[in-house]
């Protein structure tokens, strides 16, 4: 039996007809019914469902609007919502495309009239029923009586302003007249215009009894309806709390009962086994999940590799047409090239530990706490302004955080000796994937530094280098950081974080750069974080996620390195935490591959020839390289044992907290809520650390009433913060043409010579 045919929609308020909506890998395209009205995009699966039931709403204001190829276009707004959508010809998608962008420029008008207007009333979505619509009619009623009544008091208010100035510019005459002939007429008239008066107040006084009761009614309504929100509200918090209670219980006896086999290590294989709300929002619509895995169809790779003809590991290339003479190079000479990156290759020397440093810390209490009673009220702001108890915490300030990037500075050594800069690309790349390796099981958050607090990270006779860090900024919170090795290599970056708590994930995107020099070939790298995602924050166990796109790019030779970090999908057939990338000079000439894990290991291959390969997914067409044999470049170092307690800490992060002497009194191992914490005494650190941030407020008042003095005017002090960081200066990078704080000498002199008389009292 043929399907009726889809009627042509015909641009204008409403805009209704069948697209194809890509749903997932396993249904694909499915045929949906979509309704475009006031400004928003709504689907169904028949046009039976659009008086009970509908399936998604997309606003047209903040959505993006892109066309793929001649049938298919996606709508996005940039969030989790994503439409990929296909019409059933060319003419279709471009009748859509038309009203979509015709409605989206009226949502926006609309938008922006009501945001200059203040009207803080939501205008009503579209209706999926009579219901919505009588409920949307009876108020626009009830507003225009109301307008009506408002506009009466209007007039009667006039009225008796200009009756009253008449009836006493008649008392005042009749005050002044003699008695004679006249005195009856003012009398009159003054009798005349009271009645006046009093006939107006009469209407002014029912005016305002009948609005007062019109007022009195629906308020009765209104508060009757938002008091049965906030019972539904309450009811819906003390459901998800008890699913999470439910939650807990079941994974402690599932965990005490069982052992779990290493199929199961993957959290979010964990995830879909104890998620009770996952499997209710499951079973209740097989469509739901597009809400869940996020209603967007998986990247397609954009490039393969194939093995390179035998040949090309025989040959020279001066044989071969169309290759560099670096990458004709045979075989051998690549091994020797990349001796480095061989673990068996003998090394030179081997720097011996000068001191022994510490292998654990007091165990992590079992210390319950209701998660969603502190985070259900931060949806949707800023967490680094949010006071937040150091039960979320882990005992390491933000400034040891951003130090535990050099856990693997031998990347950095082994880059420095390269004669390639290609090839040294590989390994500051490796290098920019191994920072992420430490946060595959670090769920807890670090200490926010308080302002002109410090870190210093002195390896300098075990390992060859030196780190320093400081809180440079607090609102919004920016960390500088500087380390050198004697091997040849600076490491500069300035880190500023945003997140955001969106109720079921935690999304944290670190602003800023990080740079490295080398001091051999001056080549001058510099790249950016990707963004960190928190999944399942109130009910399931807890696991994160890295995802986005770097670019390192050299800018002494203009090589350049695209590597992306792809996002976890429950329906992907790539391992988990897969990250890929591709090396190219200044032309854009493809000479490595590099793939792996950011949690496990990464590798990269020499490419012999590239080629425009068969189309991949949505008739994007991909590139095949041919490469020689993998080469291992960075390998994980193995956590110590007895990890899962103690936060799940390196090896290096173990030695971060541990008391030094001769530090200065601003590092972050002399601040005493961290290490309360650490000792497992979390009601005294919790204490402490409201005793910091308060005296940091202090401070920062302080300063501020210290600029508002040496202002000219106390306007133009008002707010302003002149606090100048201690260690490190602002400057404009005149190689990479950004701005941030470098550090600009003095901290290491200061701690030989014992004088930290210039450095704030901030514990």
């Amino acid at each position: 039996m043929s399907e009726p045919k889809s009627p042509t929609p015909t641009p204008g308020d409403t805009y209704k007809g069948w697209l194809f909506k890509w749903t997932n890998y396993i249904k694909g395209y499915q045929r949906r019914w979509f309704v475009l009205s006031n400004g928003l995009l709504s689907y169904y699966r028949t046009q039976a469902e659009m008086g009970h039931t509908c399936r998604g709403t997309i606003n047209l204001a903040t959505a993006n609007i892109a066309v793929e190829d001649s049938c298919n276009f996606v709508i996005s707004n940039g969030g989790a919502q994503t439409y990929h959508l296909k019409a059933s010809s060319e003419v279709e998608r471009q009748r859509w495309i038309t009203a979509l962008e015709l409605a989206k420029a009226k949502a926006v008008h609309m938008q922006a009239e009501s945001d200059d207007s203040g009207d803080d009333c939501p205008t009503a979505p579209p209706t999926a029923g009579q219901a919505g619509s009588g409920r949307n009619a009876e108020i626009q009623s009830t507003l225009r009586t109301l307008n009506s009544k408002v506009e009466d008091l209007t007039t009667c208010n006039d009225l008796i302003v200009k009756h009253g100035s008449a009836l006493q510019r008649s008392l005042s005459e009749l005050e002044g007249i003699r008695v004679g002939g006249d005195m009856g007429e003012k009398i009159r008239q003054v009798t005349e215009r009271a009645t006046l008066f009093r006939i107006t107040s009469n209407a002014m006084i029912n005016a305002c009894r009948d609005f007062l009761s019109l007022a009195q009614n629906h308020s009765k309504r209104w508060q009757k309806a938002l008091q049965t929100e906030r019972d539904q509200r309450i009811r819906l918090e003390e459901t998800l709390e008890q699913l999470a209670k439910q939650h807990n219980h079941l994974e402690r006896a599932f965990r005490g009962a069982t052992v779990l086999p290493p199929s199961f290590s993957n959290p979010a294989l964990g995830t879909f086994v104890f998620n009770p709300l996952f499997s209710l929002a499951y079973h209740i619509d097989d469509e739901d999940d597009d809400n869940e895995f996020f209603d967007a169809m998986e990247d397609p790779a954009e490039f393969i590799t194939v093995p390179a003809d035998p040949k090309y590991h025989r040959r020279s290339g001066s044989n071969i047409s169309g290759f560099s003479s670096e990458a004709g190079m045979d075989d051998q000479s690549f091994d020797e090239l990349s001796l480095a990156s061989n673990p068996e290759s003998p090394q030179p020397f081997e720097l011996e530990p000068v001191r022994k440093r510490r292998t654990r810390i007091p165990d992590k209490p079992n210390y319950y706490l209701n998660l969603w009673s502190i985070m259900k009220n931060c949806i949707g702001k800023e967490l680094s302004k949010i006071p937040m108890p150091v039960n979320f915490n882990e005992p390491l300030s933000m400034l040891q955080r951003l130090s535990e990037d050099l856990e693997y500075y031998e990347l950095l050594d082994k880059a420095a000796k390269c004669q390639s800069s290609l090839e040294q690309m590989c390994y500051v790349a490796a290098f920019t994937v191994s920072s992420y390796s430490t946060t595959v099981h670090r769920t807890g958050k670090p200490f926010n530094p308080l302002l002109g607090e410090t870190f210093e990270l002195d390896r300098l006779r075990e390992c060859g280098y030196r780190s320093l860090c400081e809180q440079v900024s607090h609102h919004p919170p920016a960390a500088a950081h500087h380390a050198f090795s004697e091997k040849g290599w600076t490491l500069r970056q300035e880190i500023t974080l945003a997140s955001k708590f969106r109720g079921k994930y935690l999304s944290i995107m670190p602003l800023g750069s990080i740079q490295c020099i080398f001091d051999k070939s001056s080549n001058h790298y510099s790249w950016k974080k990707v963004t960190t995602t928190v999944h399942n924050i109130i009910v399931g166990k807890l696991w994160i996620d890295q995802s986005g796109e770097i670019d390192v790019v050299n800018h002494k030779t203009g090589d350049r390195c695209h590597l992306k970090f792809a996002p976890y999908s429950y329906f992907s057939r790539d391992i988990p935490r897969k990250v890929t990338g591709v090396v190219t000079d200044k032309d854009g000439k493809a000479h490595y591959v590099l793939s792996g894990t950011w949690d496990e290991k990464m590798e990269f291959s020499r490419v012999m020839q590239s080629s425009k390969g068969e189309n991949g997914t949505e008739g994007k067409q991909r590139t095949v390289y041919q490469t020689l044999k993998a080469k291992g470049v960075w390998t994980k170092n193995p956590l110590p044992e007895g990890a899962e307690n103690m936060y799940f800490f390196s090896s290096l992060a173990l030695t971060l907290n541990e008391p030094e002497e001769g530090v200065a009194p601003t590092d972050s191992r002399r601040r005493p809520d961290q290490r309360l914490m650490e000792d497992g005494r979390w009601d005294e650190a919790n204490a402490e650390k409201q005793r910091l941030e308060e005296k940091q407020r202090t401070a920062r008042r302080e300063r501020e009433r210290e600029a508002v003095k040496a202002a000219s005017s106390p306007e133009e002090g008002a707010h302003q913060d002149n606090y100048q960081a201690q260690w490190f200066e602002k400057i404009d990078d005149p190689v990479s043409g950004e701005t941030l704080h470098v550090y600009k000498g003095g901290y290491w002199e200061a701690k030989d010579q014992g004088s930290w008389d210039m450095c704030p009292d901030i514990f």
